[in-house]
């Protein structure tokens, strides 16, 4: 399993930007599915990007579609996270299929997982 560190999150007043950073200790992560995932207060967890191994497509939740942007390099993924709103308040975790290579958003089956980071948004 990989072992993420995530970073980058914190208190933003709505419309500000947060990076959120997932870096993989150990792993090139190119082949995997990597997403994002988010759990607010009292809500299940929800996933809210993906980007799918080899440079394959990426994938975005309808809430945070236009806003968001997930992007990688060899051993870290990213999530720019812009004009954020109260409702992007939560705990957003990283985590990766490594059980299929090249991995595949749409078939992904999420085994590693990061520690989560926190982000709050006042209104």
């Amino acid at each position: 399993q990989v072992q993420f560190v995530e970073s980058g999150g914190g208190l933003v007043p709505a419309g500000g930007s947060l990076r959120l950073s997932c870096a993989a200790s150990g792993f090139i992560l190119e082949y995997y599915a990597i997403a994002w995932f988010r759990q607010a207060p009292g809500k299940d967890r929800e996933e809210i990007s993906c980007t799918s191994g080899r440079g394959g497509n990426t994938e975005y939740a309808d809430s945070v579609k236009g806003r968001f942007t997930i992007s990688r390099d060899k051993t870290t993924v990213y999530l720019q996270m812009n004009n954020l709103k109260p409702e992007d308040t939560g705990v957003y975790y990283c985590a990766a299929d490594t059980t299929l290579v090249p991995g595949s958003c749409g078939s992904a089956n999420f085994n590693s997982w990061g520690q989560g980071t926190q982000v709050t948004v006042s209104s």
